[in-house]
């Protein structure tokens, strides 16, 4: 194991499993600590002892021993140990820190990565002896957020970890990391000072751009310009190298041929910068990769346009963009730098501005995982705003994005995804998982915005910043101009929004307003005869009315007047004007869009993100489930499991399974029959059969002895030595059909889809996805969201449903050698339902941590 990670004050460390050659500088570790500092009785003896248990620790023939060191530049910060007590799951374990390095995080970083390696090797639970006058070491244990048992016993603290990552630790461990990364990100956004290497004295070069826009943003900090061939560029004082700067910068910005980016990286290293912005692209990314680690800086890029920051005491535009952007409260991240111009530009052109711009480019390191952590903390930020082409770590950035999204909106443009989630398998579950579908679940569950385009993400970051969020999706829509109004009613029903009925009261008080001729009925027009002030009073009208929940205005001049000066903002309920011929932000906060279809897609997004924040967002745990028979099913497995271990596995599980009989003769599937004393279905199981009914691998209601027989022979004769068996099961019930399936992502996690059950499965393109974990709305979300999901639910009880969804994301979760499930079809009553037929696919899973603290290190 070799990571790099955070500190809490920012700084970054290596942790790595210690060798028999890093025990003399173990063994000064602990000799420069005093007595009360020796934390666990492990390092607790004299020293000939400790000489030789530190030797049998780092021993290659110990494999019950494991040893992990904390490093800056080579220096041992601090270790951890666990040693396997037990011949199965029980470890105990050990810490030691240097007494200067303490309360700075080391040694709970390196319990969360010791935690982590043990649970991939098989161990379950740790336990410690600390002594009683320790508090601090207690203190480490009992906020590290594994459940933890603490008994004392005399000068003795007899404490125990069980290593399982509920929530409460994955919730720990994310606060701890935001710290870490805001603390990091410091040296990136808040500079105090900022050398430009490769500024070059032409206008047209990237690096004179870049320190041309630092001079013009008036950044407040000391500004250094590094070219050998210059005494100044742009009013700056040039040095010939970063190694004869007057100071350390703290942040470099390297627009120097990428050939010598990796040399230049590693100069700002050695004079002390703390982070770097690298413009250049075409760079070889793992020479510059080692040279950021080896120093500990932080890195946006390469092949990026740079970043900038629009606070008073900061007031850095370190890009080459051709304009500044204005002040503002959106967070901008982007891996496209010609994106970042645009979304920029037309957030200027409504009076919108960032607090941030980061341009992360190839994100070798600084990725939007930190940037959100960044924003979550940043009072100058209200929206964050992300286009990704990509992602890191998409599991960390759910959790990471659910938690801000729950204080500050998240916006997203949608972009190509790699083909995360396809199957090679032809199955119904894995033909579906497609990027955009994994990519929107993701957005979805986590409170992301999706949106398609740069003006959509305007057209909404415009509503978020100055409007409310509505109590409901019902719209009036008020104007002067009738046909406008019957278009803006219709793109609020085709965004899946509601045209409000109106109280007999609002419709008297309008016709008390308006003309005879003028409709009182939703939407409302006016005429073209009211003036400004007679239509602000009609608005004020629809406003207090309770059935209204937000209200689209649109407005057209004429010869006798322009009524778009009465439109104004109500209290608590959102307004949205329409005017043709541009997007602008009137009186009051109003935003006022083109045409009524970009005002009803962004009050939809208002709705959107109103209704998320009212779902429920806890992880339900279904209860009845015996993990270790899971497991010891699914061990050492690879390919299809045969249907009689299906069964055993979604028993396990608590899943309400139709059973059967695995047969391999026709005379074992005669007295299967027999057994079960009712009429039967036989099931072929043949290699490469996938869908039993459209190979012909499916009899039903077969009721005796002879058919029976008959059909064994059949398929015999049908698929040959292909023939594995026949599952002989009881006929189902009669009742609606569902598909439930998962197909697992090695970066996103496990995907369950719903749709269209049965014979029926392929006719329609109708499936709902979300990614396990599943909360009770996400479920629900799977039962309701495809289209024919109100025909197959009819009648049928929608909670027994839902508990089998939460059971198979359960599963999906805590197995991760499940990497495709078909439930096909999930019988549906209206007493409740029952797995007919499944089928699930296994591979060896090797472990992952996407929730570790760590960064990029190849």
């Amino acid at each position: 194991m070799n990571a790099a990670a955070l500190l809490t004050d920012g700084s970054v460390v290596e942790v790595r499993e210690l060798g028999a050659q890093d025990v003399p500088a173990l063994l000064e570790l602990h000799r420069g600590l005093p007595v009360e500092d020796r934390y666990l009785r492990f390092f607790s003896t004299s020293p000939r002892q400790l000489e030789d248990f530190v030797e049998q620790m780092v021993s290659p023939d110990a494999p019950r021993h494991v040893v992990l060191g904390a490093f800056r530049e080579n220096r041992l910060l601090g270790a951890a140990s666990y040693v396997v007590v037990r011949e199965t799951d029980f470890a105990e374990v050990a810490l030691v820190v240097s007494h200067i390095e303490q309360a700075h995080g080391v040694g709970t970083l390196l319990l969360e990565h010791l935690a982590s390696l043990a649970r991939g090797r098989g161990v379950r639970r740790f336990t410690a002896e600390v002594l009683t006058i320790n508090g601090r070491m207690l203190r480490v244990f009992t906020d590290l957020g594994l459940v933890t048992s603490i008994v004392p016993d005399g000068e003795v603290v007899h404490v125990e970890l069980v290593l399982e990552p509920g929530d409460h630790y994955l919730d720990a461990v994310g606060d701890r990391e935001a710290r870490a990364d805001v603390a990091s990100l410091t040296h990136v956004l808040r500079p105090g000072s900022i050398a430009v290497a490769g500024a070059g004295r032409s206008a047209s070069s990237v690096g004179h751009a870049v320190l041309s826009n630092l001079v013009r943003s008036s950044f407040t900090g000391d500004l250094y310009a590094v070219n050998p061939h210059a005494k100044s560029v742009a009013g700056v004082d040039c040095y010939a190298s970063v190694s004869e700067l007057p100071q350390a910068p703290e942040l470099v910005v390297l627009c120097v041929p990428a050939k010598a980016v990796p040399a230049v990286a590693d100069e700002c290293g050695r004079r002390g910068a703390r982070a770097l912005v690298v413009i250049s692209s075409g760079v070889d990314a793992e020479e510059l990769l080692k040279a950021v680690r080896r120093h500990g800086m932080r890195l946006v890029g390469p092949n990026c346009l740079g970043v900038s920051t629009s606070a008073p005491a900061v007031r850095m535009n370190a890009t080459f963009a051709a304009h500044s952007t204005l002040p503002g409260h959106i967070g901008l991240v982007t891996q496209s730098g010609g994106v970042a111009i645009g979304v920029q530009e037309e957030l200027c052109r409504v009076g919108l501005g960032l607090s941030n711009l980061v341009s992360t480019g190839d994100k070798l390191d600084i990725s939007s995982n930190d940037l959100l952590m960044w924003w979550e903390n940043d009072q100058d930020t209200r929206i964050i705003a992300l286009y990704l082409e990509s992602f890191g770590n998409p599991r960390k950035f759910a959790r990471v994005a659910r938690r801000v999204a729950t204080t500050k909106p998240v916006l997203a443009i949608r972009a190509a995804t790699s083909e995360a989630g396809r199957r090679a398998a032809a199955s119904h579950t894995a033909s579906t998982a497609t990027p955009a579908v994994t990519r929107d679940a993701l957005f979805r569950q986590a409170g992301v915005i999706a949106v398609g385009s740069v003006p959509e993400l305007t057209d909404t970051a415009m509503a978020l910043s100055w409007q409310p969020l509505p109590a409901g999706r019902s719209v009036a829509v008020l104007g002067n101009a009738g046909g406008l109004g019957v278009l803006a009613a219709d793109a609020c029903v085709q965004q899946g929004l509601r045209m409000a009925v109106l109280a007999d009261e609002t419709r008297k008080a309008l016709a008390r307003l308006v003309p005879r001729t003028a409709s009182v009925h939703n939407p409302v027009d006016t005429t073209a005869v009211v003036d400004e002030e007679t239509f602000a009073r009609c608005l004020d009208v629809i406003g207090a009315d309770p059935a209204v929940d937000a209200v689209i205005t649109v407005t057209v001049p004429t010869a006798l007047g322009d009524p778009t000066g009465g439109v104004h903002g109500l209290d608590g309920k959102p307004v949205l004007a329409v005017r043709t011929g541009g997007t602008e932000r009137l009186a009051g906060d109003v935003p006022c869009y083109a045409e009524p279809a970009r005002a009803a897609a962004a009050l939809a997004r208002l709705v959107e993100r109103a209704d998320w924040l009212a779902r429920p967002r806890e992880f339900p745990r279904p209860g009845r489930i015996d993990l270790d028979a899971a497991k010891a099913i699914v061990a050492g497995e690879d390919g299809w499991l045969p249907p009689d271990e299906v069964v055993a596995l979604l028993t396990a599980f608590g899943l309400p399974v139709l059973g059967g009989t695995l047969t391999t003769t026709a005379e074992h599937a005669v007295a299967a029959q027999q057994a079960y004393d009712a009429p039967v279905a036989l099931k072929a199981v043949a290699d490469d059969l996938l869908h039993k009914s459209k190979g012909g691998g499916v009899e039903l209601g077969v009721a005796d002895a002879a058919g029976v027989a008959e059909a064994f022979r059949a398929f015999r004769e049908r698929f040959g030595d292909r023939l594995r068996g026949v599952f002989v099961q009881p006929m189902a019930a009669r009742g609606r059909e569902l598909l439930i399936g998962v197909v697992t992502d090695e970066k996103f996690g496990p995907l369950v889809v719903t749709g269209l059950g049965g014979v029926d499965t392929d006719l329609l393109d109708d499936r709902a996805a979300a990614l396990a974990p599943l909360t009770t709305a996400d479920a629900d979300d799977l039962l309701h969201g495809f289209r024919t999901a109100g025909h197959v639910l009819a009648g049928t009880d929608e909670g027994a449903v839902r508990d089998v969804l939460l059971r198979v994301a359960e599963l999906a979760g805590a197995l991760p050698e499940v990497v495709e499930l078909d439930i096909n079809p999930l019988v549906l009553t209206e007493n409740g339902c029952v797995v007919v037929d499944a089928r699930v696919r296994v591979a060896p899973a090797r472990h992952t941590d996407p929730f570790l603290r760590r960064l990029r290190t190849t």
